[in-house]
């Protein structure tokens, strides 16, 4: 935890998250068919394709022992004609059934695409009304493992393991009544071999689930880790800790390794365990059909058992194979099954976490704002017992520049938190223009200000569409005064494309320094009524940082500027500044006036020039 705020840590889960890992999820299923029913005509296209296709291949074992027995055991009594008739047939519905399968595999890739993408958007747009605690407690790489992993794990269960299944249910049902049809007493060898493959199936499942969802948590880790390390490699070679970071990640990748193991080794088990029972009950068939052949029609124990052919006892192997081999296919993709639930669970818990707070009923927008902000005994704290603000006030008229100053950890940065609404007060009342912010629309209210952060964001795409970001509608020439006035316009303008040049992924053709006032040209160029800047000019040397200041007094005349800052030399011509330590403003009042007190803030200005 650091200055109070919660975070996450590698390593292994305590009990509560092992807990978490063996409790059964309810529902996943029934959640995952209401993604399905969206798509229910072409659903039920798909198991018309899938009944037709099924029963086309299950004609076909009939039309063999028909063939067969077409050419009989007796030399020269061949029936050339039937057997050709029964082959034609048999070559056209296997046909057919091909054409229907690969019909339906298509149809199920494009409705699983679909499927996935729907799940990818309704987790982004969870994301995009969840609060800030969420993103303080979850790694972003566990977050993008969400969202691309394990939707992609889902998309490949759906676009295959589902159709085996529904295939091989219709397969086993259709098999079962053609085996009922030809010998009654042959379908008893079933009876034993049945309930032994559920007996198994039961077991292995009952293991594996905890493993799979275990499986999916460490990959999640391993995706946050390297994310983390590779955005910060310019610092991990810098203090040479290229070889720590490689054990940690041999650590890691070992982690996921040995739950990819066990889950997959257990998962395995289950194929050659039904696939054994199968083989045993096709034996058992074998040998009771060659003695139902051998005694032909007969009586035992007063019930009349019926005898079979050749082309009979063919037709009943090639049924049981089709009655058996589904059931050992289920098996087989069971463990993907339950690497796809335990990646649907990860899922769904990521869309059942809490959104941000709702507006109070009929809250109203803030509109007209003027800019006058008033803290009044507000306390705060991330976690209930840990305080980071105790009865703070604070004052801020129309107009004027807020300089918050004060050591690492003292609540500047969580004093703009609360002022944005990213968290909500504990105690005492936050207002604008004399409306409590608790009470009117969040978004109005977050839309009244604009924010530069310490850590830029720029985003793959032209210098103009990044500064005109959040006012896509702006023109040329005000995207160009706004970067006039952020000292960055003659920058731009040397590059070989001006304001048209790309920018990579965040940016990282151009310095940090550059990043930054880009940012600041993006905050400038919004008609917002105050602003903040949160450290946003650390990365800038003084000289431009007091003249980008200085462009903004002209720019938000009669407009309220929040900035936290460090460099205390930057903010001397602030119109109140506010020293805020361990959670209290201990000290405020102009430059002058403070450095006259010669208290906590005369002692932090002289220490910089020391």
């Amino acid at each position: 935890m650091m200055n109070g705020r919660p975070n996450s840590r590698y390593g292994s889960p305590n009990p509560k998250v092992q807990e978490e890992l063996k409790k059964p999820r309810r529902g996943i299923l029934l959640r995952l068919g209401k993604y399905l029913w969206q798509f229910k005509w072409l659903l039920l296209l798909a198991l018309l394709l899938t009944i037709g296709g099924n029963t086309f291949s299950l004609l076909g074992p009939t039309l063999s022992g028909a063939a067969i027995d077409c050419i009989g055991i007796t030399p020269g009594q061949v029936d050339f004609a039937g057997v050709a008739y029964y082959a034609l047939l048999m070559l056209l519905f296997y046909l057919t059934s091909a054409v229907m399968s690969y019909l339906l595999n298509i149809l199920m890739v494009w409705i699983s695409r679909n499927v996935t993408l729907r799940m990818r958007r309704d987790m982004f747009n969870r994301l995009s009304d969840m609060p800030v605690s969420f993103f303080d407690l979850h790694p972003v790489g566990d977050v993008l493992s969400r969202i691309f992993y394990d939707t992609d794990t889902i998309n490949t269960s759906l676009s295959t393991d589902v159709v085996t299944i529904l295939a091989s249910t219709i397969t086993i049902i259709g098999s079962l009544i053609m085996m009922l049809r030809i010998s009654p007493v042959l379908v008893l060898v079933f009876v034993i071999t049945i309930p032994l493959s559920i007996a198994i199936t039961r077991f292995i499942t009952h293991h594996t689930t905890p493993l799979f969802r275990l499986r999916s948590r460490k990959m999640g880790e391993l995706n946050d880790f390297v994310e983390e390390k590779v955005s910060g490699m310019k610092t991990l070679k810098a203090y040479s800790q290229e070889k720590n970071t490689l054990d940690a990640l041999d650590a890691l990748n070992n982690e996921v390794v040995d739950a990819y193991y066990k889950s997959e080794y257990y998962a395995s088990t289950m194929g050659p365990s039904v696939s054994f029972i199968n083989n045993l009950s096709l034996s058992l068939i074998s040998l009771l059909g060659g003695l139902l052949y051998m005694t032909g029609d007969t009586t035992i124990m007063g019930i009349a058992i019926s005898g079979m052919t050749i082309g009979g006892i063919s037709s009943f192997i090639l049924y049981s194979r089709k009655f058996a081999g589904p059931i050992n296919e289920i098996a087989n993709i069971f463990g993907e099954l339950q690497s796809a639930l335990a990646a649907a669970d990860r899922v769904f818990s990521l869309l059942d976490q809490p959104l941000e707070e709702a507006d109070v009923p009929g809250a109203p927008a803030l509109t007209d704002v003027r800019g006058d902000v008033e803290m009044k005994d507000v306390s705060f704290g991330y976690v209930p017992d840990k305080t980071i603000l105790k009865n703070l006030s604070l004052t801020a008229r129309r107009g004027s520049l807020i300089a918050i100053v004060g050591p690492t950890g003292a609540g500047k940065t969580t004093l703009i938190n609360l002022l944005m609404r990213f968290y909500d007060i504990d105690s005492g009342s936050i207002t604008v223009d004399g409306q409590e912010i608790r009470s009117v629309q969040r978004r109005s209210l977050r839309g009244a200000y604009s924010m530069v952060l310490q850590d830029t964001w720029l985003f793959s795409g032209t210098i103009f569409d990044n500064i005109a970001y959040a006012r896509p509608d702006a023109t040329r020439e005000e995207v160009i005064e706004a970067a006039k006035a952020a000292r960055i316009h003659h920058y731009i303008m040397s590059l070989p494309q001006g304001y048209d040049t790309v920018l990579t992924d965040d940016g990282t053709n151009i310095s940090k320094g550059q990043k930054q006032l880009m940012t600041i040209a993006r905050a400038m160029l919004v008609k917002s009524h105050m602003l903040i800047l949160d450290e946003a000019t650390s990365n800038v040397d003084t000289r431009t940082e007091v003249q980008i200041q200085q462009a903004m007094r002209r720019l938000m005349q009669d407009k309220t500027c929040f900035v936290v800052a460090h460099r205390l030399s930057t903010i001397r011509n602030a119109d109140l500044i506010l020293v805020v330590r361990d959670g209290n403003v201990v000290e405020s009042g102009t430059h002058s006036e403070l450095m006259k007190k010669r208290g906590f803030y005369h002692e932090m200005y002289n220490a910089q020039f020391r």
